[in-house]
């Protein structure tokens, strides 16, 4: 018999079972049901999605107090950061309502029959229509905001894809919870059954990827992972696309005059960041490169002193807190490392200690800087403008990346440096916190991401779209954006763009 999948008390390291995984006939079913529920979800339209999103949000809501109780006994995040995951998902899902209301991310065009340098033109009518459905997976290090009821999941409902989720092991009775609240939501406002479903188990996940009805996969995870499901994805006789925000070590500098100016200020928002979540986030400043000299020795002190005070926190599963030990001690046993300052663990569950190891700008290998999940960074000592930018290039790109400076200072070609690297640069803050906004990039070029598209914000939307084009087609066959009197949405007609009134 297979066994259960369990959930875990990361505090204690104790599990319980949770629910038998999902057999290959199962997960078959599941995606059957999608497929078959593609087009009525569809023929919902941009109102019925919008109405279906904000059900789920307020279903989410009313299961609050339950939904955080067992996503804390889950992952020991606590209570507090989880509500306002929870407040963070309910909004996301409202405002891929509004998106599909608002109608831009269609990208309707309509250019009328006629004359044109090339000769007579027919009529073609043009706008992005849904894949169809979608598999999304889950983090570890987000239950809701990035998992069962996420970004990913809005953005394809939001499109018209029906989403088949593939519980995390981190979290497995909290995917069922949130799962069972997006079915509720889809069943109150009359979308088709098959329009979410959930299957559980490794296997079942790698089963769902290979399923020929899946028609693109959302995933947040580690790259080991990724690449794992990018071989599925290769051997089916269909491509499809994958959409994998993946590793991520995001660079902050801070400028010789910054330090000079408030470097105990920075030193203190540094080491808050990258503890933050016990360091457990993709957007964690992994490397800090600090001007050799007094004011960047001060900076590092402080630094050290506040991570040897740090409590110790649990990590959110075994295979974490496993890893976190093997490279954080690989790190602190490179040539040209040294130990700054550990916090102590209390040796319980998956309790992990923070630490800061330092390094010279000349000795920063690939070895040195790789992503390591937990609360660990390493603050990279550079001698001048030259050294930082050679240390700079030699980079993996990043999801984000910071800068500290003061007005004096000259970052044209910092900057030139590091926007070839991140899909987000920031400015005397700090790279943990990701707005969902229309503004927002969480992306990157790789190893951050396999794509050009962001994961969280409205144009998220587009990864789950394709484009479509009517040629001479009768009204009556045409979706409302592309008829001439259409809904009032922005539309580009006769390659002039058109704003509703």
């Amino acid at each position: 018999m297979t066994a259960a999948v369990v959930s875990t008390d990361p505090r204690t390291g104790e599990s319980v079972p949770v629910a038998p995984p999902t057999t290959d006939a199962e997960v078959e079913q599941t995606t059957r049901a999608a497929a078959d529920a593609a087009a009525g979800l569809e023929a919902l339209g941009r109102s019925g999605r919008a109405e279906l999103l904000r059900a789920a949000a307020a279903r989410l809501e009313a299961n609050g107090s339950e939904i955080v109780a067992t996503a804390d006994l889950e992952t020991a995040i606590g209570p507090d950061r989880l509500k306002g995951e929870l407040a963070r998902t309910t909004y996301q899902l409202r405002m891929f309502a509004e998106v599909a209301e608002e109608g831009s991310y269609l990208e309707a065009t309509i250019d009328h029959a006629g004359d044109t340098p090339m000769g007579p033109g027919p009529d073609l009518r043009r706008m992005l229509v849904p894949l169809g459905p979608v598999a999304v997976f889950g983090a570890s290090n987000f239950p809701l905001a990035f998992s069962v009821p996420g970004g990913d999941t809005a953005s394809a409902l939001a499109a018209g894809c029906p989403v088949v989720a593939k519980a995390h092991e981190s979290h497995p009775a909290t995917s069922l919870l949130a799962h069972r609240a997006l079915r509720e939501a889809a069943e109150q406002v009359g979308a088709p059954e098959g329009t979410v479903g959930i299957v559980l188990g490794r296997e079942a996940g790698a089963r769902l990827v290979a399923d020929p009805r899946i028609t693109a996969v959302g995933f947040t995870g580690s790259l080991s992972g990724a690449r794992a499901l990018q071989r599925i994805i290769d051997d089916r006789p269909d491509p499809i696309p994958f959409y994998g925000e993946l590793s991520s070590i995001n660079p902050l500098v801070v400028t010789e005059a910054a330090a000079a100016a408030r470097g105990a200020a920075i030193a203190e928002g540094l080491v808050g960041s990258f503890t933050m979540a016990a360091g457990q986030l993709c957007t964690k400043p992994g490397l800090a490169f600090v001007p050799v000299g007094a004011a960047g020795d001060a900076l590092v002190a402080r630094m050290a002193e506040l991570v040897a005070d740090a409590p110790a926190k649990p990590l959110l599963n075994a295979r974490i807190h496993e890893s976190y030990a093997e490279i954080g001690g690989r790190l602190a046993g490179l040539d040209g490392v040294e130990v700054a300052g550990r916090g102590a663990t209390d040796g319980t569950g998956f309790a992990a200690g923070a630490a800061l190891l330092t390094v010279a700008a000349a000795d920063l290998r690939p070895e040195v800087a790789q992503e390591c999940f937990g609360p660990i960074a390493i603050a990279v000592r550079y001698d001048g403008t030259d050294d930082l930018l050679h240390a700079l290039r030699a980079l993996p790109s990043s999801l984000a990346a910071a800068v500290h400076a003061e007005e004096s200072d000259d970052l044209d070609a910092l900057l030139a440096v590091l926007r070839t690297r991140a899909g987000r640069v920031l400015f005397d803050g700090y790279p943990t916190g990701v707005l969902v906004a229309w503004a927002q990039t969480h992306g990157g070029p790789w190893p951050s991401t396999n794509t050009v598209h962001t994961s969280v914000g409205p144009t998220a939307i587009r990864r789950f779209l394709r484009p479509l084009t009517w040629q001479n087609a009768p009204e009556r066959v045409l979706p409302p954006e592309l008829r001439d009197a259409g809904p009032a949405i922005p539309r580009r007609i006769d390659g002039v763009l058109r704003l509703p009134r």
